[in-house]
C-alpha cells in the first residue's frame, strides 16, 4: 500500500465533526496535503473554497445508484455534497457550508466516495 492510499484509508475510518461558523476553515497546505490522500481526479476549487470530482457511468442506472450511496454516505455522516448529476455523470462537489471553505469533513467524505466508486463501477 502506498503512502497515499494509506493516508486515504486512515481517512476512511473517519468520521465527520460538527462544525459552525467558529471553526476554522483548513489552510491551503492543509487542503492540499489532504487533497493528496484523495484520488488524482479530486480537484480545489480557490485555494480553499470546495473540492470536486466528476465521476462517469455507462448509463442512468449506475448513476442514480451512485447518487444514491453518495446519499447514505452524507446522511450517515451529516456532511451534504452538491451534487450535479446528469445521464452518465455526476458531479460531486464539498464546502463545508457553515464556514464557507473546506474543513477535514470535506476530506473525509470524498475518502468514503474514492473507496465507494469502484465497486459501483462494474460491468453489468
Amino acid at each position: 500500500m502506498s503512502h497515499a492510499e494509506a493516508k486515504s484509508a486512515a481517512l476512511q475510518t473517519r468520521h465527520c465533526k460538527a462544525c459552525n461558523p467558529q471553526t476554522p476553515p483548513l489552510s491551503e497546505a492543509q487542503c492540499r496535503a489532504l487533497l493528496a490522500s484523495l484520488s488524482a481526479e479530486w480537484q480545489l476549487v480557490g485555494a480553499t473554497q470546495a473540492i470536486t470530482r466528476e465521476f462517469r457511468f455507462r448509463n442512468f442506472y449506475q448513476t442514480i445508484a451512485f447518487v444514491n450511496a453518495v446519499a447514505w454516505i452524507a446522511n450517515g455522516e451529516d456532511h451534504h455534497p452538491d451534487l450535479e448529476v446528469g445521464y452518465n455523470r455526476c458531479k460531486v462537489q464539498y464546502s463545508t457550508h457553515a464556514i464557507g471553505n473546506l474543513s477535514e469533513n470535506d476530506f473525509i467524505c470524498a475518502a468514503k466516495i474514492d473507496a465507494l466508486f469502484p465497486l459501483l463501477d462494474q460491468e453489468g
